[in-house]
């Protein structure tokens, strides 16, 4: 007596056809996944200056295939560039590894984020120096965030959008700011901050300046004088004002470098006045972001 099989043992071809149709049926669903949690993270960056939409992420996703690829790698400095110097002699290190920083336009950072009271401390000191008429300085609606407010000049020597000096996030504590790329080395090297992804020159400063850099939120007293040293490096590279300075002495005009630095700035188009509307109203600081 013969036994029988109710079939034929499968082929190599016949397993390839059943392998080919899952991948089509799971491809498409996978994808569909793995883009809506990307999207969702996107979203929970907070608002920024890209719209928290749909097409605002499809903007960010396609500049992310060609943005910075080396945020740490610090600016080179061209032979020819005055002043050479920036405004920093030496930071210290920063004590810690470095926070998880994610996004494009809006940047945050994930961990190690600001409490409250510090937060506020460095609101504070950022909007003493405005309140100070020596300092020429203005606070308005962040023209790079339009959702935060930060620091103008209110006569700046380096083009940047609408004379912004800086601006904080409430959302981690953390700072964007342009720097002499001097600056910029010193506090990539301590540390303190990283480059942002877009600040790569040319083309890219219809969106931020070459020097364009993210400061890590301050976690305490110690963090947040080197956070304030920072931002008088970048009130110096923007307004040419010296804020430590002496100011009965007038000290807190004009440094004897804002001539060199008007004087390199000069041949730099003005992207951003083109590509963005500047805020002019005067707000907070605090306001939500």
């Amino acid at each position: 007596m013969e036994l029988g099989f109710a079939g034929s043992p499968p082929t190599a071809e016949g397993c390839f056809h059943v392998l080919t149709t899952i991948l089509v049926i799971a491809l498409p669903i996978l994808t569909a996944l793995c883009i809506y949690h990307d999207y969702k993270a996107f979203l929970s960056l907070g608002p920024g200056g890209t719209p928290s939409t749909p097409l605002g992420y499809l903007k960010v996703k396609t500049l992310s295939f060609i943005s910075l690829r080396h945020p740490l790698r610090p600016l080179p400095i061209p032979p020819h560039f005055r002043p050479q110097k920036g405004y920093l002699d030496f930071l210290p290190t920063r004590s810690g590894p470095r926070p998880l920083v994610a996004g494009i336009a809006p940047q945050r950072q994930q961990t190690q984020r600001s409490s409250e009271k510090m937060y506020s401390q460095l609101v504070s000191r950022m909007r003493s120096h405005a309140q100070d008429p020596a300092n020429l300085l203005l606070e308005r609606t962040s023209c790079f965030e339009k959702n935060s407010s930060g620091l103008f000049a209110s006569s700046p020597i380096t083009r940047t959008c609408g004379g912004e000096i800086c601006h904080a996030h409430p959302s981690d504590g953390s700072l964007h700011l342009t720097l002499h790329p001097a600056d910029a080395k010193i506090m990539l090297e301590s540390g303190w901050g990283e480059r942002h992804p877009l600040a790569k020159g040319g083309w890219f400063r219809r969106f931020v300046p070459r020097e364009f850099v993210l400061i890590y939120a301050p976690r305490t007293e110690e963090d947040l004088n080197v956070v304030m040293q920072i931002v008088a490096a970048s009130i110096w590279w923007v307004s040419g004002v010296d804020v430590n300075a002496d100011a009965a002495a007038g000290g807190r005009r004009r440094s004897a470098d804002a001539a060199a630095i008007g004087q390199a700035m000069e041949e730099s188009e003005c992207w951003a006045c083109k590509a963005h509307a500047c805020g002019t109203g005067v707000k907070k600081m605090m306001g939500s972001a």
